[in-house]
């Protein structure tokens, strides 16, 4: 994990690259490759190619690279073992058509020496954070950041850099890559038939890509459907990569590591000492290589004391076999940290803010146990209209289109919070729900499967993929009832009490009067018709102002749901939620 913060075209370079090295030093909290390092053997960066004509920044990963490397029609001399540096002869080759080639979560931004040029791309869905920022002062300058606390003081006109998309200076727009027709026509309403056994099979390969690997790495399991799910797969994985290994080393005339009664490589030799310079990835049949083999796979949760996703994630970590780390926090704990967590968020939103606080405090405890990537289940709820709202769907050309609108903003929403909840302490989140050729199987399945009714729970065909009751010599996948469970939001899961109390404390920092829709416009008269609706909301875009200037306001998006006269996000909200608040709307 790092950070980018670039600039093209400054008028004076000279006097500027001061600040630049300060605005990069405001995310060096994201990892080490903050700085202009260059090291051939790690990937550090930035990346360049042999002549140094070209050097590339870059925040992500490649999943394909080997692939990659194979394909080009030219003999690339790679310096490198970095999978991103594939990006570099890719430009070369397809100049600003490159990123439609990579598989994987990226921003990056790539500057061509000889013509002055620079290109700058984020990933298809935004899992990587990422802003472009002009300056009054510099109308001829560009800036790029994963942060908007290193752009804000250089720049007065801040977005959000759209995802799919890339951007040249030489013609100094932004185009669009990602074409899917679901995305770009979300009117036209797919009709494939839905296929289950596609479905489960590409998102195994999906969360096996993700394994990519060469450090240590664990999963973040909840207890809810989707986190619980990507532990399963990656926990077979991480089992079936043992047994070769040990196979492996047997052949080799090595001791074979002993196997427990649940398939645990005890005594594991240290990765790497076989096809040490063979590189990590999968392959063109999605076979994965040359990454560490883990003695256990970590498995990790937070919640309030009794929370009913911790207990549900202790469940399903038994089951599966893997070392589980049940964390908990106070709301003490919580409320504590809601200025760091909004200044490393960047946004006002409530639903992110409350999911995002338990997923910061998270982080920082696996980080200190040294693990450095886990896998996590974002994206699943808008890609089969998980929310509870949803059973609101008037037909299936709404429901359609509703979970194509929450995909398309998942960067200001779930992705935003995994990805700086967890790289605010140097972590990595990747999200195998967000793999393009699983979004490409799952979005043109026809919505009508999709669809919630009396007999069907919401994401009722994810479920059937995974069920493998009846099936013949198939292992389950899950326990029954937790692949059966209805959806908690994150922020709900932690535990009821973490919302209430977030309120409780709201209702001590503002008052009715502040409130008022008059006294707003009179005093807050640069939120303009962004007017909160609760005193959660008012008290959060207030820490936000504290932090940021007012322009940084346009990257926000506020996640309410939609077909509800409920405002608040909370699945609680909902009255279909098994433990709905009294007054929850329909």
């Amino acid at each position: 994990m790092c950070g980018i913060f670039a600039c093209h075209q400054h008028p004076d370079v000279a006097k500027f690259r001061s600040t630049a090295i300060r605005m990069g030093k405001q995310i060096k909290h994201r990892g080490p490759d903050w700085s202009a390092d260059l090291s051939a053997d790690t990937g550090a960066q930035p990346i360049t190619n042999k002549d140094e004509t070209i050097a590339l920044a870059v925040n992500g990963e490649i999943y394909n690279h080997k692939i990659l490397r194979k394909s080009l029609s030219k003999l690339y001399p790679f310096k490198t073992h970095s999978d991103c540096e594939v990006i570099i002869p890719l430009y070369e080759e397809h100049g600003i058509d490159a990123p439609k080639y990579l598989d994987g979560m990226f921003s990056w931004v790539l500057h061509d020496k000889v013509q002055d040029r620079l290109i700058a791309a984020r990933d298809p869905i935004g899992i990587t954070t990422f802003y472009i920022g002009r300056s009054s002062t510099t109308p001829g300058s560009v800036y790029f950041a994963s942060e908007l606390k290193c752009l804000h003081p250089v720049c007065d006109d801040i977005q959000s850099f759209p995802p799919g998309h890339v951007y040249d200076s030489k013609t100094d727009s932004l185009t669009r890559y990602y074409t899917p027709k679901w995305l770009v026509e979300p009117s036209n309403i797919p009709t494939t038939p839905l296929d289950l056994t596609l479905l489960r099979e590409t998102f195994e390969r999906s969360v096996r890509k993700r394994l990519m690997a060469e450090v240590p790495y664990g999963v973040l399991l909840s207890g809810g459907l989707d986190s619980s799910l990507v532990a399963s797969i990656a926990q077979r994985e991480t089992l079936r990569l043992q047994k070769e290994y040990a196979k492996t080393l047997a052949q080799s005339g090595v001791n074979t590591p002993n196997l427990n009664g649940a398939g645990v490589v005890d005594d594991m030799p240290a990765p790497g000492t076989i096809d040490a310079e063979e590189l990590a990835g999968v392959d063109e049949q999605y076979n994965l290589s040359s990454v560490p083999v883990l003695s256990q796979l970590n498995s990790f949760s937070i919640g309030l004391p009794g929370a009913p996703d911790s207990k549900a994630a202790a469940e399903v970590a038994r089951f599966l076999g893997t070392k589980h780390h049940s964390l908990t926090f106070t709301i003490q704990e919580g409320l504590d940290s809601l200025y760091d967590v909004i200044y490393h968020l960047e946004t006002y939103d409530v639903t992110t803010i409350r999911a995002s606080t338990p997923m910061f405090l998270l982080s920082r405890k696996i980080k200190a146990m040294g693990v450095k990537m886990v896998l996590s289940g974002e994206g699943s709820d808008e890609i089969f209209g998980g929310y509870l709202y949803f059973h609101n769907a008037p037909d299936k050309k709404a429901f359609h289109e509703e979970t194509v609108r929450r995909v398309k903003n998942l960067h200001l929403a779930d992705c935003l919070r995994a990805n700086k909840s967890t790289s605010a302490w140097g972590l990595e989140a990747r999200v195998p729900f967000l793999d393009k050729q699983f979004l490409d199987v799952a979005m043109n399945i026809d919505p009508q499967e999709k669809m919630i009714t009396k007999n069907r729970i919401e994401k009722y065909i994810l479920r059937k993929a995974f069920d493998t009751e009846g099936a013949p010599g198939q292992k389950p996948y899950l326990p029954k009832h937790i692949l059966w469970r209805q959806k908690e939001q994150f922020s709900d899961g932690v535990g009821y009490g973490w919302i209430d109390g977030l309120k409780d404390e709201a209702a001590k920092h503002v008052t009715d009067e502040q409130m008022k829709e008059e006294t707003i416009r009179k005093e807050k008269p640069q939120w303009g018709d962004d007017i909160p609706d609760s005193k959660e909301a008012y008290w959060y875009r207030t820490m936000f102002d504290e932090i940021f200037p007012p322009y940084c306001a346009s990257t926000v998006m506020r996640w309410t749901p939609t077909w509800s006269k409920q405002t608040d996000p909370s699945g609680r909200a909902i009255a279909s939620h098994d433990a709905a608040y009294k007054d929850a709307a329909v």
